[in-house]
């Protein structure tokens, strides 16, 4: 009967495998069934996992047809090469066979429809072939219920009973599942084998497609023969019997490869113009943003590969100037740059993928990887820097006055080293002096430590206030007099003068002054800060950075730990010996 009297069948169900040996890319898992059926070491349950259309279903109907065969003239056994004619051949086939029973998880996930399709038919004998098999597609989908319902019968079937799974995602099914059941992994088909299957139905059609019509379907199937075929097939309608690559690039919304890579040199050689007209005319021609993004990753990481195994340049679904091209920029490109577009081009993609308008976010991409493309690699910079001559050193600040008493003041104390933060990145040491002990909190000598017990109460509000609205004029411990700064609270003598006594039992004098005063902590502070980032700025190393990285500036001077203060910050608390002659249960 031909296609014509049955219907149109689409390729990928006409030219499905009816036999082991038209499984195609899979031929571990061929050999172990059939070394397994011709030495009668069937399995009572078999699990077969991979991507989507590497044959998983089709091999269980192959199974199913290969115990249940009895050959042309009826008296033939289980084989690894069912005739396909005899009635239960054409019946699994036809998906009509009573006693091949097949089921969707992903339709079915309860134990009622466990319990209503396998457990209360499992007992009973096939009423027409060999073994009653249940085929359960997708099983991952299986809810935990309906897996403990079905592992007694997995693990002990009857005689006549097999089982026969497949998953996309063999990481769902439980470990108690998996470990009574013979597993097979199904492989991606390589590229070659595809292309040879494509070419081959092509002819059986009598379509005329070229190699590089077939190897843009290949890489678009990404290892999936029922991908591929479907999309055969759709490219034979697409071209009306004689269908090029062009023609296969229009109905996928791909870019023209060599374009691709074109776009992918400007904006290595940061011309973001001419990538940014590029990308234009490629839109204009139809191809997607998003198909123009996952393009160069997959340049990306293709010429990242072919940095470490030169090997991979030989891709057979490349033409030989692509495969030629992408050598050489391999070896023109730093790792490094390549490793930077690969990252950049995942947040791209992010932001293709979640932008209203897909062509602005490809537009702001490119600009993105143009600019950042041509910066130099820091062993560079660094190598620059150091051939540099160095700027003549500004006259030094002289050192910083001891600040009065209550005004946080350092003078006597050690400088330590200093690293300096600069907004356009990176750091260089810097002497700045390190904070002095804390005062004790038994006594009041300095304003210091009346702020220090305000600090210690957790009144932040309090001290936000006494460090930005007091200008102290004088001070001894009970009595504050100063001059509010602009903006300081009316009621802020009040409220310290109470929050001191509550918190230190003693009366407290706090008198307001209406002239004098010296700056209030936070002016020292940050008057402080601007002389050591003046001081940071006439350090020749750091001068030569700045004037490398124009628009970079300093913005904070952390502190750098001593080895022992890292030490000790590292290291575990120590344990308090215990006295091995306390006994826990001794009453006191």
């Amino acid at each position: 009967m031909s296609d014509t009297d049955q219907g149109y069948r689409v390729l990928a169900r006409k030219y499905r495998p009816e036999t082991f040996d038209d499984l195609m890319g899979q031929e571990a898992m061929v050999r172990t069934l059939k070394n397994a059926f011709q030495a009668g070491r069937i399995a009572q349950a078999f699990i077969m996992t991979g991507i989507r259309g590497t044959g998983k279903t089709t091999t269980a109907r192959i199974i199913a047809k290969g115990m249940n065969c009895i050959g042309a003239d009826g008296q033939g056994g289980p084989t690894t090469q069912p005739c396909g004619r005899c009635e239960h051949c054409r019946a699994i086939s036809e998906g009509r066979h009573v006693d091949v029973l097949e089921m969707d998880a992903a339709s079915n996930t309860g134990i009622d429809d466990i319990r209503s399709m396998v457990l209360d038919t499992v007992a009973y004998a096939p009423s027409q072939a060999r073994y009653k098999i249940f085929i359960i597609d997708e099983v991952h989908m299986l809810s935990k219920s309906a897996f403990n319902a079905l592992l007694k019968t997995l693990e002990e079937p009857p005689a006549h009973v097999k089982f026969i799974f497949a998953t996309t995602e063999i990481n769902k099914v439980p470990v108690t599942v998996l470990s009574r059941c013979q597993r097979f992994d199904l492989r991606r088909i390589e590229p070659e084998v595809m292309m040879a299957m494509l070419a081959r139905i092509a002819a059986s059609e009598g379509a005329e497609i070229g190699e590089d019509a077939l190897a843009l379907i290949v890489r678009a199937a990404e290892g999936s023969a029922r991908d591929a075929t479907s999309l055969l097939d759709q490219s034979i309608s697409h071209g009306a019997g004689a269908t090029t690559a062009e023609q296969v690039r229009a109905m996928l919304g791909l870019a023209d490869r060599g374009r691709v890579l074109d776009l992918f040199d400007m904006i290595m050689g940061g011309r973001a113009a001419e990538a940014l007209a590029e990308l234009a005319q490629q839109y204009a021609d139809g191809a997607d943003p998003m198909a123009v993004m996952r393009d160069l990753a997959e340049i990306t990481h293709w010429l990242s590969v072919i940095k470490i195994t030169p090997e991979a340049a030989e891709d057979p679904t490349l033409p030989p100037d692509e495969r030629a091209r992408g050598a050489e920029l391999a070896g023109r490109l730093p790792m490094r740059a390549l490793t930077r577009m690969w990252q950049m081009l995942l947040k791209a993609l992010e932001e293709v993928a979640a932008a209203p308008n897909a062509m602005m976010a490809a537009e702001m991409a490119v600009i993105r990887l143009t600019h950042v493309a041509d910066l130099p690699p820091p062993d560079e910079l660094i190598r620059k820097l150091q051939s540099m001559p160095a700027p003549a050193p500004a006259p030094q600040p002289g050192s910083p006055a001891p600040a009065p008493a209550g005004q946080g003041a350092r003078a006597g104390t050690p400088a330590a080293a200093q690293p300096v933060r600069m907004s356009g990145g990176g750091s260089a040491a810097m002497a700045q002096p390190a904070a002095r002990p804390a005062t004790a909190l038994a006594a009041f000598p300095t304003f210091d430590a009346v702020l220090e017990l305000i600090r210690e109460k957790r009144d932040m509000h309090l001290l936000v206030e006494a460090e930005t609205g007091i200008r102290l004029v004088s001070y001894s411990p009970g009595r504050i007099e100063f001059t509010p700064a602009p903006g300081a609270a009316r009621d802020l003598a009040a409220k310290l003068g109470t929050r001191l006594q509550q918190w230190t039992s003693a009366r407290w004098a706090v008198t307001v002054s209406n002239e004098g005063g010296r700056p209030t902590v936070a002016e020292a502070r940050d008057a402080e800060k601007s002389r050591a980032l003046d001081h940071a700025r006439a350090h020749p190393g750091i001068a030569a950075v700045l004037s490398a990285l124009p628009g970079a500036r300093l913005v904070e001077i952390l502190p750098v730990a001593t080895p022992e203060e890292a030490a000790a910050a590292e290291a575990l608390p120590e344990i308090e010996e215990v006295d091995e002659d306390w006994d826990p249960f001794e009453s006191e």
